[in-house]
């Protein structure tokens, strides 16, 4: 019985971690502040002060666009 788990468990395991390994970081975007105009690059939602200004960039800077979507 317990070598009857590894023999799936173990290729399951093997491939779930090579799509692990594949998986590529988020991508940044630009946000605008309501109350004085401020810009910040982030790669999720500052917050509901904030409206959306733009991306997705692949650097923290949101200098360089982001084709791969």
């Amino acid at each position: 019985m317990k070598y009857r788990l590894l023999r799936y468990l173990v290729p399951t395991l093997l491939g779930l971690s090579i799509l692990a390994a594949q998986a590529r970081p988020a991508s940044w975007h630009r946000w605008f502040s309501k109350i004085d105009g401020t810009t910040v690059c982030l790669q999720t939602s500052p917050g509901a002060g904030w409206t959306y200004g733009g991306g997705p960039f692949r650097d923290a800077r949101c200098s360089i666009p982001d084709r791969r979507s």
